[in-house]
């Protein structure tokens, strides 16, 4: 049997790769490069470059290669342009699930973990969302993904076919081996943008929108470690593999860090004071979301191994160096 993960050379799917290599598990990955790298896939997986939506060429992979779980993070994610491009995001995020879902269908394969997101709820407040909280996404990015869980929830309904959506909150971090991590160029995310101000690749970082209903006005998020991330694909596909009926599950730690927090941590781990300046609020954020994800630690006993912020924080700046001595080389 083999996993097929999509995605599998950018951040989130090039940790999950590692992680079903180191449990011995046979892996083939798809992806376009479009954000992603070749070089972040584990050697011992067989990366395929292509898109998701290429129903002949996805088909051919399924049948060739035993695939009996797909794990799913091909998608875009930035919410600022979703909202300026939202055609795009429901192509991408939307339409091209719904093929890979039907692929998968038709080749008979019954297990499929999707890659959802916290931006489902939209403004959940500060208080621990559950999973049956109103979905009210306020962005297209947040809409094309609840999209998806709804495919998938109708799908299992009419055929024999089952799934996990993890709906993810704040992914921070890098694989404590040093094996991959956060790498695209131009990345919005809050502790990269943080490291690469720590170590002098950007003049300053910007904190967009002090303003907020938080303790310091600035956005409040559940952070959660890449690696803790990974591990919830895992249990859930042995879920799944065990007979588990479908269910859509939070992954987060249960408690938030605002911006001027994060700002704080790295500034600390790295020992750096870089420049921090002020701005507007960005367009499709919310003021705070924050997990209860007792669903996955019940159900799939799921136990994360990496709840701290500093933790996050220095894995993240560990591989932004090695990153750079990369980027040297190449």
């Amino acid at each position: 049997m083999t996993v097929l993960v999509t995605g599998g050379a950018g951040y989130i799917g090039s940790h999950m790769v590692w992680r079903l290599i180191d449990a011995g598990e046979s892996v083939v990955v798809l992806d376009r490069l479009s954000t992603g790298f070749a070089w972040a896939v584990a050697p011992e997986a067989k990366l395929i470059v292509g898109d998701i939506g290429d129903d002949a060429l996805v088909e051919q992979i399924m049948l060739d290669n035993d695939i009996d779980a797909v794990i799913h993070f091909a998608g875009s994610i930035v919410v600022p342009e979703s909202v300026a491009d939202p055609l795009a995001y429901y192509q991408n995020n939307t339409v091209k699930s719904r093929s890979l879902v039907a692929m998968a269908i038709k080749c008979g394969i019954r297990h499929f973990i999707f890659s959802s997101t916290a931006a489902v709820y939209g403004d959940a407040g500060t208080e621990p969302v559950v999973e049956t909280a109103p979905t009210a996404p306020l962005s297209p990015y947040g809409r094309s993904k609840l999209m998806t869980e709804w495919m998938l929830d109708d799908a299992s309904r009419a055929h024999d076919f089952r799934y996990v959506a993890l709906r993810y909150f704040n992914v921070a971090g890098a694989d404590p081996k040093g094996r991959t991590g956060q790498s695209t160029r131009g990345a919005t995310h809050l502790i990269k943008v943080a490291c690469e101000t720590a170590l002098g690749k950007r003049a300053k970082i910007e904190i967009l929108g002090t303003d907020y209903d938080t303790p310091d006005g600035t956005c409040v998020r559940d952070y959660i470690h890449v690696s803790d991330l990974a591990d919830a694909h895992a249990d859930a596909l042995l879920y799944l593999r065990a007979g588990g009926a479908s269910l859509v599950a939070n992954c987060g730690y249960g408690h938030g860090f605002s911006v001027r927090e994060v700002i704080d941590s790295v500034r600390r781990v790295s020992g750096v004071d870089f420049a921090v300046v002020e701005g507007p609020r960005r367009t499709g954020d919310v003021p705070a979301v924050v997990a209860d994800a007792s669903l996955a630690r019940a159900t799939f006993g799921w136990a994360p191994r990496h709840d701290d912020l500093d933790t996050c924080v220095s894995t993240a700046l560990a591989w932004e160096e090695a990153l750079s001595r990369r980027n040297q080389t190449d």
